[in-house]
Formats: C-alpha cells, sequence, structure tokens
C-alpha cells in the first residue's frame, strides 16, 4: 500500500518548513510526500488574479500570494535531494503543462492530477505521452467526465482516486461505496482514496474497502496560515492512522469458511472435539 502525505501548499513557500514536514512524514510512516507545481500567471482565473488579500507577508494580490508560496528549481533540486537522503518519494500535482515538464526533469515515481485538473484535456494527453504512472484524483466529476479522462488515459499506468473535493467532507457526503463502483468499472485500474474528512475513521473504511493507494494531507501544526491546514493530519494522528491501515488486510483475512486455529481450545472445551 502507497501511503502519501499531501504537503501541498501547507509549507507556504519556506522551504525549512518543507523539510520539517517532510522528515516527520517520513518518521511516521509515510511512503510518499506530495506537492502542488503550477504556474499562478495560467493557473489563476483572471478574474480573481487583482483581487487584495491579507497574508502574512502584508496586503497582496491573489496572484502575488499565489507566486510568493509557489517552489522552483532551487527549491525542488533540495526538495529531491532531501528526499533521496531519507529514502522517501515524492511527487507533485502538476497544473499546468509547463508544470508537468518541470516536474519530468525530476525522476518522480508518478505525476498527479488534480480533480481540478480532471476536465484538462490538453494536460491529460500531456501526460499520457510522458510515459509516467498517473494518479488521477475523481473528485467534483461526473461519470462521464471520469470515464472521459480515462479513456485520455489509456495505456497508462493509472490510479483512480475516489475523491470528495469538500473542505471539510462532511460523513453524509464521503459516498465510500464509489470505491466498490470503481473497482467494477475501472477493473484494471488500481483504486485509491484521496480523503478530506476530518480524522481517518473514513481513510480506516476506504483501505477495507479496497483502496490501494491512500493520500491525506499533512501538517506539523494546524494553525499555520494556509486553507489547508485545519483538514490536515497531524504526525501524531497520521502514526495511527498508518499503523492501523497495516493491520487491515490481516483483520479482512480469507473470508473462508474454515475453523480458526484460535478456535481450536474453545473447540475441543465446548464441544468436546
Amino acid at each position: 500500500m502507497e501511503l502519501i502525505a499531501e504537503l501541498g501548499i501547507n509549507h507556504n513557500g519556506d522551504l525549512k518548513l518543507a523539510k520539517e514536514m517532510i522528515l516527520a512524514a517520513y518518521n511516521v510512516g509515510a511512503t510518499c510526500v506530495k506537492f502542488q507545481k503550477r504556474c499562478p500567471d495560467i493557473c489563476v482565473p483572471n478574474d480573481q488574479k487583482g483581487i487584495l488579500r491579507e497574508t502574512p507577508w502584508g496586503v497582496m494580490t491573489y496572484l502575488n500570494y499565489k507566486k510568493r508560496i509557489e517552489f522552483e528549481k532551487k527549491e525542488y533540486n533540495e526538495i529531491n535531494r532531501y528526499c533521496n537522503s531519507l529514502g522517501i518519494d515524492w511527487s507533485a500535482s502538476a497544473w499546468d503543462i509547463p508544470s508537468l515538464e518541470f516536474l519530468l526533469a525530476y525522476e518522480i515515481p508518478f505525476i498527479k492530477i488534480a480533480s481540478a485538473s480532471l476536465t484538462s484535456d490538453p494536460l491529460l494527453e500531456k501526460i499520457a505521452d510522458s510515459g509516467v504512472p498517473v494518479i488521477l484524483s475523481t473528485g467534483m466529476s461526473t461519470e462521464a467526465e471520469i470515464s472521459h479522462a480515462v479513456n485520455i488515459l489509456t495505456g497508462c499506468d493509472l490510479t483512480l482516486m475516489h475523491c470528495v473535493s469538500g473542505y471539510p467532507t462532511a460523513n453524509i457526503d464521503l459516498n465510500l461505496n464509489k470505491i466498490k463502483t470503481l473497482h467494477n468499472q475501472y477493473p484494471r485500474n488500481r483504486i485509491g482514496y484521496s480523503g478530506h474528512e476530518i480524522g481517518y475513521l473514513p481513510t480506516l473504511i476506504a483501505r477495507s474497502m479496497g483502496a490501494e493507494v491512500i493520500e491525506r494531507h499533512f501538517t506539523i501544526d494546524r494553525t499555520l496560515w494556509g486553507s489547508d491546514q485545519s483538514i490536515s493530519l497531524l504526525p501524531s494522528e497520521f502514526k495511527i492512522m498508518a499503523d492501523l491501515l497495516k493491520e487491515i488486510p490481516d483483520m479482512l483475512g480469507t473470508g473462508k469458511m474454515e475453523v480458526m486455529c484460535s478456535e481450536l481450545n474453545c473447540l475441543k472445551k465446548l464441544r468436546g472435539i
């Protein structure tokens, strides 16, 4: 099972903080840390670029804020070096084609496609041409949109992630049975779960329903600036979740109708066998 700690933009453009998060994620069982890579000039909608926003660095336009927290080559070179030194994988969501090309310069285990980008055909086509394994989140998407995206990515080593893009996701909206639906409709692909709930019980249930890749937002301090901090797991929470996730396959067992070894003493005592 792959267990991805989604650092996203929780680092707020601070490389030192990002490295603290990477180390913390590594120490509590994450197999990969994931960032988000975007070119703000491309990705920020035109009607939002000039909106003023209060930030920890003063009042600035939304575009300049997005540029302020974006890592570039110098930072990713150090992230790559640091992750290699620890022995943990790293990757990122590619939000646009220049960001995809940027990420492909590194030996990353997969490219992530965020739910927001599922309908971006030009981006998906470029990713399909890259030959790199793909993880695709399916939040905010209809059955037809998911099918269309999968068709574009035919031939890729593709993992489909059940995801609900509510921050946080209420229990009534989790729709975990969609994991079974994805398994049935796309039997050739791995199915995973990218959760935005508070806590981790739904994530454990998702694993018990067959999710092979788990992704959860991760932070070392939920009081840090940023909209994703509040739905992120702290290291102590992530560690408990990671340990429980490892136990689930043993708990599920084989499903065979058989007497378990642990039952033999009771069998002898209560049935005289």
